[in-house]
């Protein structure tokens, strides 16, 4: 009986020792907040958005695309209910960042689950 527990703590023991790595890949879509003159909007770029503007940190990144094309246009993210009534970020609308009405860009880490934007739009 001694050798059924333990062999039963082992499994969940060795899923928990590896659900570690599996955390540390980075996420789908990443969440930044855009601070202008009058607003601030949470924004979402995917790993493959991130990956177009080039190398370096993501806010660099983002800036540089900014800079260099005076806009981008990108998901805006906010919370609101899944189907089974979880709360999550989840894309709520395209909208263009202005070069000339971005003060600050911010990365952002939320406590909830973050839901890929619609694909083909």
């Amino acid at each position: 009986m001694a050798r059924m527990t333990r062999r039963t703590l082992a499994v969940p023991l060795l899923a928990l020792a590896a659900s570690p790595a599996l955390a540390q890949d980075p996420p789908e879509v990443s969440l930044f907040q855009v601070v202008g003159p009058r607003d601030t909007v949470t924004i979402g770029l995917t790993r493959a958005e991130l990956a177009a503007m080039g190398t370096g940190p993501a806010v660099e990144r983002i800036a540089r695309s900014l800079v260099g094309q005076g806009q981008i246009t990108v998901w805006a993210y906010a919370v609101g209910r899944a189907p089974d009534g979880s709360t999550r970020y989840a894309a709520t609308r395209r909208v263009a960042i202005l070069r000339n009405d971005t003060l600050r860009i911010e990365p952002y880490a939320s406590a909830l689950p973050v839901v890929p934007p619609p694909t083909g739009q």
